[in-house]
This record gives structure tokens, C-alpha cells and sequence, in this order.
């Protein structure tokens, strides 16, 4: 992991972002200790979305949603 000043990743941000896409991990210091504050990493490769497992209910429980089922992670947990 490469590692900038808040300085520097503002003058290279464009750059820095085109190495992020390319796999590249780089450290943010900041202040006069150059202490590490933050990290920029490529995103972690998504899963193909398919059948979930109900863990201890597999294979006891079967769970359809309807095609035209509409619901937020929000609505799903009780926050609206």
C-alpha cells in the first residue's frame, strides 16, 4: 500500500482513483506526524446474487418473494 499526504491525494486524486480501479491500495496521512487516517481500497468483488440459505431452517423452511414484491432494507428492518 502507497501511501499520500492529504496534499498530495488532493493534487493526484484523478491518478490516485485510475490505480484504486487497478487494484492499488493507498494509505491518507495527515498532520504534521503524517499519522495514517484512512485508506482507499478497490471494492471487494460482489458475490453473484442466487438462492440464499436459511442456515439453521435450510432445508425446513422455503421462503418466495412474490415478482412484484417492493420493500427497502429501511422498510425491512423497522426504520420507516
Amino acid at each position: 500500500m502507497k501511501s499520500l499526504s492529504v496534499g498530495e491525494l488532493k493534487a493526484q486524486f484523478s491518478e490516485v482513483l485510475e490505480k484504486v480501479q487497478q487494484g492499488e491500495s493507498f494509505g491518507v496521512l495527515y498532520g504534521k506526524d503524517k499519522k495514517l487516517v484512512a485508506e482507499i481500497n478497490p471494492p471487494k468483488k460482489q458475490k453473484k446474487k442466487g438462492k440464499r440459505k436459511l442456515g439453521i431452517l435450510e432445508g425446513k423452511a422455503r421462503v418466495v418473494f412474490a415478482d412484484d414484491f417492493k420493500m427497502t432494507e429501511e422498510e425491512f428492518i423497522g426504520l420507516k
